[in-house]
């Protein structure tokens, strides 16, 4: 039996469905949130999600989205691969850069043009900055507010086993 990625009930034939924008192995009640994706049945069972194959097509290379072409394995391209994210610890960046420069909040808005305010709620983790504002602090102060989305899940630190937490478990339904 499968698990559904939304709801997290147990599902012996799990659907895929384009929900949000993300396709989930979801049951049959929780197909409705969503567009049915359809595809062409693979002679395994295993989902997109599992660690082994257990038989001797890999579903990954007999999608027909699927980047590779078949060639080598691996999992489809995603556009957020590719993409940077803004650090966790911006605002102590932001915060150490200026200090570093001898600038108070002040002046630092007065170099990049911007409110003090601005600088302030950075600075508290308030608010991100916009990417026009990212850009200017990483211009002026010399510093790296991004961190690259990779395969590493070495900050996760949960007591959570894996599989045991579904997306049902972190989102609210709209009833």
């Amino acid at each position: 039996m499968v698990q559904c990625e939304m709801c997290g009930a147990e599902t012996a034939a799990p659907k895929t469905a384009k929900i949000e924008g993300a396709e989930l192995q979801v049951c049959d009640s929780c197909v409705n949130f969503g567009t049915e994706v359809k595809r062409e049945d693979a002679t395994d069972t295993s989902t997109k999600y599992s660690t082994g194959s257990t038989g001797t097509n890999d579903a990954q290379s007999t999608s027909p989205s699927s980047t590779t072409g078949g060639s080598g394995g691996g999992r489809r391209a995603d556009l957020f691969d590719e993409m940077e994210t803004l650090a966790s610890d911006y605002p102590e960046r932001i915060r150490e850069a200026r200090e570093e420069r001898g600038l108070s909040q002040e002046d630092l808005a007065g170099e990049l043009n911007e409110k003090a305010s601005l600088i302030r709620k950075l600075e508290r983790g308030d608010m991100q900055p916009t990417d026009a504002i990212q850009a200017k602090l990483e211009g002026h102060l010399e510093i790296s507010l991004t961190e690259g989305l990779g395969g590493d899940d070495d900050e996760w630190e949960g007591d959570i086993s894996p599989g045991s937490m579904t997306l049902g478990d972190v989102v609210q339904r709209k009833e």
